[in-house]
């Protein structure tokens, strides 16, 4: 029975965590080509020759107010997009940590604890950074929902790492609880 639930427990915890990495990965990769994507959107929302004040909606407006901006940044100051790369970079070494909770979850359950703290915190960041650099409050959502998403598997790898720690060390959890409790 423990054997067939620590597979059932492993096979989980790594498909999440490989989840979670290429999450990570690609919201890493989408830092990099910002212009790119900006004018692409542009297209699909059918706006892509039309100035930022005569946009039809709310998101057409926003998508060609931060293009314009990014493409007049971008010619002017080139240098500001090296900022981008190390987004792009953290997002990436962030991944690569992931792998100590792939190889082993229960030593490095650690690594779910931190990733559920940063994705709480993207919530009150993107509320106040948002709103002190002006952001619409549906991006700031949009922003947000990243950190929930994010939340949501990696809470369950930790019960889940922790239940298999359980299985694994009966008698070194009942010692812990012991000691935690009052």
């Amino acid at each position: 029975m423990n054997v067939h639930r620590t597979e059932m427990l492993q096979r989980r915890i790594r498909l999440l965590t490989w989840f979670f990495i290429i999450g990570l990965v690609l919201s890493g990769a989408t830092a990099v080509p910002l212009q790119w994507e900006l004018d692409l959107s542009a297209r699909i929302l059918g706006v892509a020759d039309s100035p930022s004040g005569e946009a039809t909606s709310g998101l057409s407006e926003w998508i060609l107010k931060v293009r314009d901006a990014l493409r007049d940044t971008n010619a002017k100051y080139p240098f500001v997009a090296y900022g981008f790369d190390w987004l792009a970079f953290g997002h990436f070494a962030i991944a690569i940590a992931f792998v100590g909770a792939l190889r082993d979850p229960v030593r490095n359950a650690w690594l779910f604890q931190f990733g559920m703290i940063a994705c709480v915190l993207v919530v009150p960041y993107a509320f106040v950074f948002g709103a002190v650099r002006g952001i619409p409050i549906y991006w700031r959502l949009i922003d947000c929902s990243f950190g929930v998403l994010g939340f949501i598997p990696l809470r369950l790898c930790y019960r889940w790492t922790k239940e298999l720690d359980t299985i694994a060390n009966p008698a070194a959890t009942k010692l812990s609880h012991a000691r935690s409790s009052p």
